[in-house]
């Protein structure tokens, strides 16, 4: 059986998690991507390395072209926030299990994201979408607001805004590295973050937990810390899923962001119609003891999923980054990390290489790496992590 798996960059979700348990499945896997010697680099070597083709994967016209020409394909499957309404459309032209392609692009789109949210009646967010040129003066926001790109991801050029002033030059700075970029600015949703990690097989959706999220302070959303909860509050959770009906989402992996406010009121920041990244995903599959990747390929091969997961939920975790605090190049840090100490895991994966130069970006591409623990409660998650962090240290050179 013959995967096609589309990917703008290598990620750890794709190389860690899904490539090894298409192995396991017995697949034949061809990636598809616009950074082709990208892919090839980062699977070089290993025993399950994927034919790499180069293609224009940011047009659904040029993958469906690709695949009649190659080999009749058994899935269609891209953990890309920015191509699940391509993938979509690849799938369901070859008739396989597919999302729903307008689900991938409400999901994607943000401005649509409130709009249709309103138009169900589950939740009106003030939101305004801004054309590549238009004015800012044009908008009247309700202060503060949050700036945004319409189809950005990672908390990249997110920013609080105070006032019309800041709203200016925020949008200028964003569009001095995005020219054509679609911005939305929209009103800010005070609360504590959540996510909800869901996994569905287009008819049963599972409900795995989720995580409580700590980002940086204003002006910028940086996501520092995220702690494992087996299970949100009911009510919440409901009204989650109710969105996410509203959305059209159910196959595959989903990972929502989420406030809840002293109401108990829950709201969406986001819809990332994929699986969660930044390592969370892997961290998922040991937290559960499921074969996470496994079960969404699964789903992405028309398969049903179990009535029952048995998910385990008994233990809880912590996940850190490192964040560069400056531009400059970076001369000492640890190396990766595995270990097991007295009933906790702990482990360390590097994100940027000894002797890199970069940018202060004040997004998760400052990450200098991620640690994490797996431990009987959130006490010795969080101790773990700390004797970690103190333990080493990480250095940048101007």
């Amino acid at each position: 059986m013959r995967l096609y798996l589309l990917a703008l960059n290598p990620t750890d979700s794709v190389t860690l998690g899904f490539l090894p348990a298409a192995a396991r499945l017995g697949l034949t896997v061809t990636v598809l991507t616009d950074c082709p010697q990208q892919h090839r680099s980062a699977y070089a070597g290993l025993e399950f390395a994927p034919e790499v083709l180069d293609c224009a994967v940011h047009d659904f016209r040029e993958v469906i072209g690709l695949i009649s020409r190659h080999a009749a394909p058994d899935a269609v499957f891209s953990n890309s926030d920015h191509l699940q309404t391509q993938t979509a459309l690849a799938a369901e032209y070859f008739g396989l299990a597919a999302k729903d392609w307008r689900a991938a692009l409400r999901t994607k789109n943000k401005g649509q994201l409130r709009r249709h949210l309103t138009a169900a009646g589950l939740d009106t967010v003030w939101s305004a979408e801004l054309a590549p040129g238009q004015d800012p003066a044009d908008l009247d926001p309700p202060y503060p607001c949050v700036v945004k790109p319409r189809e950005g991801v990672a908390s990249e050029d997110v920013a609080l805004v105070a006032d019309a002033g800041e709203l200016l030059r925020r949008c200028a700075e964003i569009r001095g590295r995005r020219t054509a970029a679609a911005l939305v600015v929209e009103e800010f949703l005070p609360g504590r973050l959540y996510t909800l990690e869901t996994l569905g097989d287009g008819a049963v959706r599972h409900v795995l937990g989720g995580y409580r999220t700590t980002v940086s302070a204003p002006p910028h959303f940086i996501e520092e810390v995220l702690e494992f909860v087996p299970a949100h509050p009911a009510p919440v959770v409901a009204q989650v899923l109710a969105q996410l009906d509203a959305l059209g989402v159910g196959l595959g992996a989903c990972h929502t962001e989420f406030v809840v406010q002293p109401d108990g009121r829950a709201r969406l920041i986001e819809v990332n119609y994929r699986a969660i990244g930044d390592h969370c995903d892997l961290l998922l599959e040991q937290l559960l003891e499921i074969p996470y990747f496994e079960l969404v390929l699964r789903a992405h091969l028309g398969e049903r999923l179990p009535a029952d997961l048995g998910l385990r939920a008994d233990r809880r975790a912590r996940i850190e980054a490192v964040c560069a605090g400056r531009a400059g190049t970076l001369t000492a840090a640890p190396g990766p990390v595995e270990q097991d100490r007295a009933g906790v895991r702990l482990g360390y994966r590097p994100t940027r290489a000894l002797g890199e130069r970069h940018a202060h970006y004040r997004t998760n591409r400052d990450y200098l790496g991620l640690v994490w623990a797996v431990g009987p409660d959130q006490d010795a998650a969080d101790r773990a992590v700390a004797g970690f962090l103190a333990a080493n240290h990480w250095e940048i050179a101007p």
